[in-house]
């Protein structure tokens, strides 16, 4: 689950660790006050950053400085309530709800660091580099020997040689690197705490009275795990959201929009995966990958088929189903009741093997309404990329 910078910095905060004063507001009065507050004690310039669920704010312009109260007011009106685009959110860019207003700081050196999952030893790591900022990206491809990393043997916990190791190689001494060893324990034990996938700092800044800020934080928690901390479930920003994934959340099923234009619906991972593979094979691009799961009721299934006929993005739906503890007769019958009731706007594509399958399809015959029958996976496939071709022709 993603959270905002704002939410991030105030786990951070939790663990002891150094981030900027500073607040967030919902509209540009709102902004103005959190600004007089920090002037109040003494803060002399401000920094107004766009709260989206998205890298790339400060060459989007979603980060600006600002000398004054009035243009801490000004930056906010000019974004609150309009779409920022960045590289990370698509053309159609994020609706900016919320503006953090901090105290601007003199930075006299960037790094980054960042704790995750190595999926290739199964470990979580800290990764961290002298060259933090906007650009780490480039960083990491064209410079690779700037990129230092330690893992996390033990898991839960970063030995203080590692910290060292780590700050050493960036260049730190004395003060400088004791303190950045104190701020990289405090992160990795953040990441263990808050059951993390993710908690990355960039910049992580040196200011140019050597004191360290966490300028900005990016935390991604496991979803699997919130059940254990609802009080970070109650961080959840579901109008950061595809209003798609959220319906699909709240009726328990599997569902990730895609960039293609041929819905899916399966049950179970594996035979998603392979299924949105053979559309691809077949020369078309998948647009969702949604899974109902093995014991789906027709209900279920029914609102995985409003599901798919909400996105106008959609030319052709394929449906392949191996009916085992969801039977071809529960799945037909949910299809045909959500058909009914929400109409087939595209060509439907369904392919059913499995337990009573034989009544399955007697009931999509029956139904009057007007499916394609396909008997195995290509000629599936083949069928519902034709459609697809036909309906953007």
């Amino acid at each position: 689950m993603n959270i905002h910078e704002y939410q991030s910095k105030m786990i951070l905060k939790g663990f002891g660790l150094p981030v900027p004063r500073g607040d967030v507001a919902a509209s540009p009065p709102a902004a103005r006050t959190v600004a007089e507050r920090l002037a109040a004690e003494g803060v002399p310039a401000f920094v107004v950053k766009a709260q989206i669920h998205a890298g790339g704010r400060g060459k989007a312009g979603g980060i600006r400085r600002a000398d004054t109260l009035d243009a801490v007011e000004t930056i906010a009106r000019q974004l609150l309530g309009h779409r920022l685009v960045t590289p990370q959110t698509g053309p159609e860019g994020k609706l900016v709800r919320r503006v953090l207003v901090e105290e601007a700081v003199s930075i006299a050196a960037e790094y980054y660091v960042a704790v995750l999952i190595d999926r290739s030893l199964q470990k979580p790591i800290v990764i961290a580099s002298p060259a933090g900022g906007m650009d780490i990206e480039e960083v990491a491809a064209q410079r690779p020997e700037a990129i230092f990393r330690e893992v996390l043997w033990d898991l839960d916990r970063l030995h203080p040689y590692q910290a060292r190791r780590l700050g050493l190689r960036m260049g730190l001494q004395g003060p400088l690197l004791a303190e950045f060893g104190r701020i990289v324990q405090g992160l990795v034990e953040a990441f263990w705490r808050c059951d993390a996938m993710l908690v990355e700092i960039n910049p992580l800044v040196r200011l140019t009275d050597d004191r360290w800020l966490l300028l900005d934080a990016k935390v991604v928690l496991d979803d699997n795990a919130l059940y254990r901390h609802p009080d970070l479930a109650a961080l959840r920003d579901v109008g950061e959201e595809d209003p798609l994934e959220v319906e699909a959340t709240q009726a328990r099923l599997s569902y990730i929009r895609l960039d293609g234009d041929i819905g899916c619906m399966v049950n179970g991972a594996g035979l998603a995966m392979a299924t949105m593979d053979m559309i691809q094979w077949a020369g078309g691009r998948p647009a969702n990958f949604l899974d109902v799961g093995g014991g789906a009721s027709p209900e279920q299934v029914a609102q995985a088929f409003r599901i798919l006929m909400a996105d106008p993005r959609v030319k052709a739906v394929l449906i392949n189903i191996f009916g085992g503890i969801l039977r071809c007769d529960r799945l037909a019958t949910g299809i045909v009741t959500a058909a009914r009731e929400v109409g087939v706007r595209v060509p439907m594509v369904i392919r059913l093997e499995g337990t009573n399958v034989e009544e399955g399809r007697r009931i999509l015959a029956e139904s009057g309404l007007n499916f394609t029958v396909a008997y195995d996976m290509e000629e599936a496939a083949r069928k519902v990329v034709e459609l697809a071709g036909r309906q953007r022709s």
